[in-house]
C-alpha cells in the first residue's frame, strides 16, 4: 500500500513537470506561430506600402516556409545525434535574429532575404517541439498534450496578431516584428531552465540494428521503403495542403470581397483565437478518449464544409462572416492535433526526430508550394477585388478528402508500436525523455 501511494505520488509530480515542459514548449510555439502568422494579416499594408503584387506576396509568404522545409530536410541527418534541447535553443536564437532582421527590413527584397533566414530556423523549432513532446508524454496522452501545443496557436490568434496589427496600424508594420524579437527574448531564458537535456534517444539501447543507432540515410530509405511512413508523411501533407491553400489570401479576400477594413480583420483573429483557445485542450481529451482517428474523421470533414463557404462568400457586414471564420479556425485547429499524434507514434524514438524533420521539411515545402499556387490562381481585378478563390477552396478539399482515405489506412496501422509495447515502455517512466 505504502509503495502505491508513493509511485502515485511520483507519478503525480512527473506529470506536473511534464505539463510545465509542454506549457514552454507551447511558448515556444506561440511566438513561432505569430512570426509566421504575422504576414497574413499585413499583407493589405504591405502589398500597398512595397507596391507589389498579390503573387509577390506569395513569394514573400512561401519564402518562410520554402527555407523551413529546406532546413528541416537536411536536419533530419544529425538531429538524432544530438540532445534535443541544444536544436531547439539554436533554432530559437536564429528565429529571433531573421525576425530582428525583419523587423529592419527597408525593401520588399531584404524583406524575403530575413523571412527566409526566420523559416530557416523556424523549421527546427517545429520538429524539435513536436520531437520532444512525442519523447516526454505516452501515446494514450498525447492528444491533450497536443492540444496544448495547438494552444499556442490560439495565443498567437488571441494575443499576437491583433496586438501586432495594433502596432501597425498605430505606427508601421516593422515595430509588429519588434513586437515578437521582444516576446521571444523573453520566453528564451525560461526555455533554457525549464526543458531539461532531452538525450534518451541517444543510448544505443533504445534502438534496434543490435544496439547500434540507424544512420539518417538509413532512416529516410526506410520512409520510401516502408507503406506506413511514406503514407504518414502523404497522410500529413494532404492534412496541411487542405487548410493551408486557404491561408495566403485569406485575408486579402476578407478585405476585398467580403467587405472587411483592415481594422477589422482583428475580430478575425481574436474571436477565432479565443474559440480554439477554448477548444483545444478539450479536442485533444477527446482524441486520447475516444480515439484520435474519430476526433480527425470530424475535424476534416466540418473543416471541408468551413471551407466551401468561406471561399464562396459574397459581400456582406463583417459581423456575418464571423462565426462561419471561426468555425474555419475551430477546424484548422483540431484537425492537426490528432494528426500530429498519430504521426507522431509511426516511428521509434530512436528515429523519431529525423522521421517528423523529413516530414516537416516536407510539409513547409509543399505550404510554399501553396503560397505560390495560390498567387498563380487568384488574381485581382481592375475593382480591386480578388478572383480565383473558391478554385483554391475546391483544391483544398480535394487534399482534405484524400487525408480521410490516407487516415483510413494508417487507423488500420496505428498499433504497430503499442501492440509490442515498444512505445509504453519506453516513454511510461521518462527513460527516454531524461535521458543522462
Amino acid at each position: 500500500m505504502d509503495f502505491l501511494v508513493s509511485f502515485s505520488l511520483f507519478d503525480f509530480v512527473f506529470m506536473q513537470k511534464e505539463k510545465m515542459i509542454v506549457g514552454i514548449l507551447s511558448f515556444l510555439n506561440f511566438t513561432h506561430i505569430i512570426d509566421f502568422m504575422i504576414l497574413m494579416p499585413l499583407s493589405p499594408q504591405l502589398m500597398r506600402v512595397f507596391e507589389i503584387t498579390p503573387q509577390q506576396f506569395s513569394y514573400a509568404l512561401g519564402a518562410y516556409t520554402i527555407s523551413a522545409g529546406v532546413v528541416g530536410f537536411l536536419s533530419a541527418f544529425v538531429v538524432d545525434k544530438l540532445d534535443r534541447k541544444t536544436v531547439l535553443l539554436i533554432g530559437y536564437v536564429g528565429f529571433i535574429l531573421g525576425t530582428l532582421g525583419c523587423a529592419l527590413a527597408w525593401s520588399y527584397w531584404a524583406l524575403v532575404g530575413f523571412r527566409l533566414l526566420a523559416g530557416g530556423f523556424g523549421g527546427l523549432i517545429t520538429t524539435q517541439v513536436n520531437s520532444i513532446v512525442a519523447d516526454l508524454v505516452p501515446y494514450e496522452r498525447r492528444g491533450e498534450a497536443m492540444g496544448i501545443l495547438s494552444m499556442g496557436f490560439s495565443m498567437a490568434s488571441v494575443l499576437g496578431v491583433p496586438l501586432g496589427l495594433l502596432f501597425a496600424n498605430i505606427w508601421n508594420w516593422q515595430v509588429a516584428f519588434g513586437f515578437i524579437v521582444i516576446l521571444s527574448s523573453i520566453g528564451l531564458p525560461f526555455a533554457m531552465m525549464i526543458v531539461p537535456k532531452m538525450q534518451g534517444h541517444l543510448l544505443p539501447k533504445s534502438t534496434e540494428n543490435n544496439g547500434e543507432k540507424p544512420s539518417p540515410f538509413i532512416i529516410i530509405t526506410q520512409i520510401i521503403q516502408e507503406p506506413i511512413q511514406y503514407l504518414g508523411i502523404l497522410f500529413m501533407l494532404a492534412t496541411i495542403l487542405g487548410h493551408f491553400l486557404m491561408v495566403p489570401f485569406f485575408s486579402p479576400y476578407m478585405v476585398a470581397n467580403v467587405g472587411f477594413t483592415e481594422d477589422q480583420l482583428t475580430y478575425i483573429y481574436v474571436i477565432g483565437g479565443i474559440l480554439t483557445f477554448i477548444t483545444s485542450p478539450y479536442v485533444g481529451k477527446f482524441a486520447d478518449k475516444y480515439g484520435k482517428f474519430i476526433v480527425l474523421y470530424y475535424a476534416l470533414i466540418g473543416s471541408s464544409l468551413t471551407v466551401l463557404l468561406i471561399a464562396n462568400f459574397p459581400k456582406m457586414p463583417f459581423y456575418y462572416a464571423l462565426p462561419f471564420t471561426g468555425l474555419f479556425f475551430i477546424f484548422a485547429s483540431a484537425r492537426h492535433i490528432p494528426a500530429n499524434a498519430i504521426v507522431s507514434n509511426l516511428v521509434s524514438p530512436a528515429q523519431r526526430g529525423s522521421y517528423l524533420s523529413v516530414s516537416a521539411s516536407i510539409q513547409q515545402l509543399a505550404m510554399g508550394g501553396a503560397s505560390l499556387v495560390a498567387g498563380l490562381i487568384v488574381t485581382k481585378n481592375i475593382d480591386g477585388s480578388l478572383s480565383g478563390y473558391n478554385y483554391v477552396g475546391v483544391i483544398a478539399i480535394c487534399f482534405t478528402v484524400l487525408a480521410l482515405f490516407l487516415g483510413r489506412f494508417l487507423e488500420k496501422k496505428q498499433n504497430i508500436f503499442m501492440e509490442s509495447g515498444k512505445e509504453k515502455d519506453e516513454t511510461k517512466k521518462g527513460k527516454v525523455v531524461r535521458g543522462k
